[in-house]
């Protein structure tokens, strides 16, 4: 086995090998941006380098200065984890040049499946069905639009080097192809450093069934149970599962057998994923990840094997297993990916300091991977993902029960994320039993507010008695003195005091009245209510109208955050002291929702635009953000350029609203 290894990746990802290889007794080294200097993988490996700039194609993508960080640190192996350069053969040569171990498949393996295009054409010479494909020979727009004619709409368009839903396009009619294929040139070359592109005919709904494969350097080839992965926004997973539900036992077999067949025919070692679309009893082949995948630990989970060790074990010239059924599934598992983004606005990317981060405690049948921690920047320059949680069941009834209990005990402030809507989505009949399909996710709405934390009274309490905790403290410190506190304390007889708080587009008002460590007194236009409390450290207990609710409340300024369930509701104290805000600029200009880059700008100055037209495209943690008009306007000024960096709140675009 390696004394040390090269971690040439970051966040969870890093994290998770680090896990492993501490548990093999081997040293790590992590290399980190300008932009992650202080992140969770840091810290945790045993040495750390700087190699860059935030930006990937100067640090993470740089193969140069990973393999310095290698030779001046004495790494023997290198594991280039998911993304970034993992599926590079170009990094994997480099690798055996440099005598390092590449904890990944060869060169030669990642040459024949690691690219869409020649995995296909793999699969025509072995006889593994493939959907309708033009593989991109000719890269010019007059070439793809002849292949989109033949092929027929819908079809999609997809970057040829890497996967995950990168560079990744769904075109319904001729003319929407040339503006597809630009910006998923966009995104395949920030992902993946390489803009080649494909085609393929779009399949309606399907699912998504992949199988992870492990072969050795012997010619010992392993398949594992299939996992499903049919739940994905924008062609990027969200939830995982294996076994796959519903699937006939033959089709599970076919599954598995061309997965082998298409190991050995690649001559495939170290481990990988071999994706398929599903319809019906018929498949399809999709892709190989010439790599670890994202959900690599629900096969962890419903087999008992870790797959990153067994990694560190072939590259370290070790055959795998002879025993017959060492990757025989047991129960099912299930995995949530938690993401810093925005279901009600696209999915839009999130970034920003975990103020309150509180994830289940792992156990038997509970797993948290993740690469942040109370206190982290989440960078707007990297994937939005913060956290996996993974649940093990006996059935999958008690896996889809206990998914939905540990992620209703997921407390995170500080970033808008996908937690409530993840809750919404594993309450849906259709994955309840187990008939999700690659829609399901576009068909929900995802501005929905969960009804058992939508009694404003309940909030109203809520914050009331978390100011009411604050004000006891505060006076505990003064030596109870009564002048330490402005609480309208009164030297004869009980006051009460008025409170409001904005929520949403509602104004609540209440009175909190005086009470004892166990309980206060809240006076609504309802009447008055008493509020009992029990607190348990940032949690208490709420007992109003009869009715407990155990919630978390974090203060941000004159804002609370309410957790409850793993939902957020944001309450603004408004001071009655302060000026009434002006009028809101968002009808006169457009800023920066978050760090980004602006890749396209679609408008002039003094151009009339319709709500709802494209003004610009901005990317942020490797997705792309089309900004809208936000009403008829006239465009006054562009301030910004193609290309340029902005940061959060920096003026866009100025406009003029018309008629």
């Amino acid at each position: 086995m390696f004394r040390k290894v090269l971690i040439a990746n970051r966040g969870e990802i890093a994290c998770r090998v680090i896990r492993t290889a501490r548990k093999l007794g081997v040293a790590t080294v992590a290399v980190y941006s300008e932009a992650d200097q202080d992140a969770l993988h840091v810290r945790r490996a045993d040495e750390a380098y700087a190699i860059g700039p935030a930006a990937p194609k100067e640090s993470y993508l740089s193969i140069e200065k990973i393999l310095e960080v290698a030779r001046r640190s004495g790494a023997e192996a290198v594991h280039p984890g998911y993304g970034f350069l993992s599926e590079s053969a170009a990094f994997a040569a480099r690798c055996a040049e440099a005598g390092l171990a590449f904890i990944g498949p060869p060169p030669e393996a990642m040459g024949a499946v690691g690219g869409k295009a020649e995995a296909k054409k793999l699969m025509a010479r072995i006889g593994v069905p493939t959907l309708p494909a033009f593989l991109g020979e000719k890269q010019d727009a007059e070439s793809f639009a002849r292949a989109g004619a033949s092929i027929g709409f819908p079809l999609v368009v997809k970057a040829s080097a890497g996967g995950g839903g990168r560079g990744m396009r769904v075109v319904l009619t001729p003319d929407a192809l040339a503006a597809a294929m630009a910006s998923a040139r966009r995104e395949a070359l920030i992902a993946f450093g390489d803009e080649r592109l494909l085609i393929e005919k779009y399949l309606d709904r399907p699912r998504h069934v992949e199988v992870q494969i492990l072969g050795d350097s012997f010619g010992a080839v392993a398949t594992f149970p299939e996992r499903d992965c049919s739940l994905q926004r924008h062609h990027q997973k969200l939830i995982e599962e294996s076994p796959a539900p519903g699937l006939s036992e033959k089709l599970r077999r076919d599954l598995r057998q061309a997965a082998e067949r298409i190991a050995r025919a690649a001559g495939y070692v170290n481990a990988g994923t071999v994706e398929f679309l599903v319809k019906d009893e018929a498949f399809y082949f999709l892709e190989v990840n010439a790599r670890l995948q994202v959900e690599h630990p629900v096969t962890e989970m419903v087999t008992g094997v870790d797959l990153v060790e067994w990694q560190f074990r072939i590259a370290a010239g070790e055959r795998l297993p002879s025993t017959p059924d060492w990757a025989r599934a047991r129960g099912c598992a299930i995995e949530a990916r938690i993401c810093a983004e925005d279901p009600a606005e696209g999915f839009r990317p999130s970034s920003g300091m975990l103020a309150h981060l509180s994830f289940p405690h792992e156990a038997a049948d509970t797993r948290v991977e993740t690469g942040v921690e109370a206190g982290d920047v989440v960078s707007p320059f990297y994937d939005s993902l913060l956290a996996k949680l993974i649940v093990w069941g006996a059935s999958r009834a008690d896996a889809v029960r206990k998914l939905k209990d540990r992620l209703e005990a997921v407390e995170l402030v500080g970033v808008a994320t996908n937690n409530a809507f993840l809750i919404d989505l594993v309450e849906q009949e259709a994955f309840i039993s187990g008939d999700a399909d690659t829609g399901l996710v576009d068909r929900l709405d995802k501005t929905r507010v969960a009804a058992e934390i939508d009694d404003e009274w309940i909030l109203a309490a809520a914050v009331a008695v978390w100011r009411e905790r604050v004000r006891c403290k505060m006076r505990d410190a003064a030596l109870n003195s009564p002048w330490a506190v402005a609480d309208s304390w009164r030297l004869y007889g009980a006051s009460t005091q008025a409170l409001s708080f904005r929520l949403g587009d509602r104004i609540l008002t209440c009175r909190v009245g005086a009470g004892d460590a166990t309980g206060f007194l809240l006076e609504t236009p309802e009447g008055q209510t008493p509020i009992r409390v029990r607190f348990e450290g940032a949690q208490f207990v709420l007992d109003l109208h009869g009715r407990q609710q155990r919630l978390t409340v974090v203060t941000q300024g004159n804002d609370y955050v309410v957790i409850h369930k793993g939902r957020n509701r944001r309450l603004s104290w408004i001071d009655p002291l302060e000026p009434p805000a002006r009028a809101d600029d968002a009808e006169t200009s457009f800023v920066a929702p978050l760090p980004a880059r602006v890749t396209r700008i679609f408008v002039r100055n003094g151009d009339h635009v319709v709500k709802g037209s494209p003004i610009l495209v901005l990317e942020a943690m490797k997705m792309e953000i089309p900004v809208n008009a936000p009403q008829n306007c006239v465009i006054e000024a562009i301030l910004c350029r193609e290309g340029e960096a902005v940061r959060e709140g920096d003026e866009l675009v100025s406009m003029a609203a018309r008629a």
